[in-house]
């Protein structure tokens, strides 16, 4: 399997080198040149394997530069009851009558679904590094969950240093002392004066810097990097295994989304054969995904305009991993899709679809909806006092979005995208219970932090990143 550029660049590359590279030379984003087919003979094999058994069966249908032993040993090792606390990896649960299936991704170390495909990540890392006896300088940007999730599956990883941007004081509390407290040698917190997209656009521009790049071996984990989203394709196949008995059965998935990565491995899992009716946006009132599928118009917004949310994981106005999608809704036009996405961004922050060009979306099954802070006290509230489950408040956004698109005979899955600890303020205010945290995290905001604050200047995180590594 080769891997080339939404943006164009049609130069053909192997897994592991845009595993440690990120945006492509151009600024594009890696997609595989063909999504791999899966029948319903494969359906049949998959169903009722172990997840990691299943992974390594999605993952070596695009992974071919790396031994089928090796990567199968590096599945094993990443997906264990140990680490995510059950023999099923992502459990699923009824919500009662109502149509609608919890699907647990958040039992990992850092309790948000971003460890699924983290875990395998700092793995991957470090055994491709080690073949090719190199170094990597992970920047990553993360609007709470990502930066932990990466810094606990890299600390102490053997020739990587992390360096994780986020936007100063827009955290949980529980999401900053999961970060700021690592006290690894190679883990590096900087804490921007801004918002997530700040950060994010700082990412961007070193990774546009192919000289610094080149020179400091930068990499990335946020999703911009194919295999993240390729080991989070993994689990749409196991929820569907678990709701359905056979493979005729249609299932839809809601997602709560901010930037695009989680919801785009679902389209990736869909073009692949995987029977999905519809995949279901979930935003909060930083809805310029929602406003695209209705509209057919992605307006990117500043940072005055983001709105500090409840749900501070989607609180993002520029969805990084968008272009993915959009590349193969334009039938994989590079040019047109540079033209959206460098030209139309840069010159007007917004872009708008042609007629033709938005009457495909529906084809893709894509549908979107919007929570607000009410509807997410609401949503905690009742799902608590219906069905005795305690969702967080992302998940809230999920599942009020869900309660309004599920259709009869069609179980609609939602992605338990964070557990309800990490955000007890708005539990506490919804439902008047402290959620439960896992031992070992009942004081981890009094633990000491290092962190670094910094002005959003691509510069200054250059010239931090510069020092650290010299």
């Amino acid at each position: 399997m080769k891997y080339i550029s939404t943006r164009g660049d049609r130069t053909e590359r192997g897994f592991c080198d845009i595993l440690l590279e990120g945006l492509a030379p151009d600024g594009g984003l890696y997609l595989p040149v063909a999504y791999p087919k899966v029948d319903d003979a494969t359906l049949t094999r998959w169903r009722g394997l172990s997840y990691a058994e299943l992974a390594f069966e999605v993952l070596s249908l695009y992974i071919d530069d790396i031994p089928a032993d090796d990567l199968r040993r590096l599945v094993s090792k990443t997906y264990t009851a140990e680490v995510f606390g059950s023999e099923a990896i992502v459990p699923v649960r009824k919500l009662g009558e109502s149509g609608l299936w919890i699907e647990a991704l958040s039992n990992g170390p850092t309790l948000a679904f971003k460890d699924m495909a983290m875990q395998l990540l700092g793995n991957l890392f470090e055994y491709e590094l080690g073949r090719r006896g190199e170094e990597l300088n992970i920047l990553g940007a993360t609007s709470g969950d990502t930066g932990s999730a990466a810094e606990y599956a890299m600390r102490g990883k053997q020739g990587v240093r992390v360096f994780m941007l986020s936007p100063n004081g827009r955290m949980s509390p529980f999401q900053q002392a999961q970060m700021f407290s690592l006290q690894d040698a190679n883990i590096h917190n900087i804490a921007v004066e801004g918002v997530f997209d700040d950060a994010q656009d700082i990412v961007k521009a070193v990774s546009n810097d192919l000289a610094f790049k080149r020179k400091y071996k930068i990499g990335t984990v946020n999703s911009i990097n194919w295999a993240r989203l390729l080991a989070q394709v993994v689990y749409y196949f196991a929820g569907y295994f678990q709701v359905t008995s056979k493979n005729t059965e249609q299932v839809s998935f809601t997602v709560p989304s901010g930037n695009f990565g989680n919801v785009c491995a679902g389209h990736v899992a869909r073009m692949m054969g995987l029977p999905v009716k519809h995949l279901v946006v979930a935003t909060n009132e930083n809805d310029v995904l929602d406003e695209f599928f209705r509209t057919g118009s992605y307006r990117v917004r500043q940072g005055a305009e983001t709105h500090e949310t409840s749900s501070p994981s989607m609180d993002i106005s520029k969805a990084s991993n968008f272009e993915r999608f959009v590349y193969d809704l334009l039938g994989r036009d590079g040019e047109r899709t540079r033209h959206l996405f460098h030209t139309e961004i840069s010159r007007a922050g917004a872009f708008t679809l042609t007629g033709a060009e938005s009457g495909r979306i529906g084809s893709f099954g894509f549908q979107s909806g919007r929570s607000t802070h009410v509807d997410r006290l609401n949503t905690i509230r009742s799902t608590y006092e219906r069905f005795g489950s305690l969702v967080d408040t992302h998940t809230a956004d999920g599942v009020k979005v869900a309660l309004e698109r599920v259709e009869a005979g069609v179980p609609m899955i939602v992605l338990e995208t964070a557990l309800p600890a990490k955000f007890a303020e708005t539990i506490r205010e919804a439902v008047g219970v402290e959620p439960e945290r896992p031992a070992g995290l009942g004081d981890i905001e009094s633990l000491p932090k290092r962190f670094t604050v910094m002005q959003p200047d691509t510069d200054l995180v250059k010239a931090f990143v510069a020092r650290h590594c010299d």
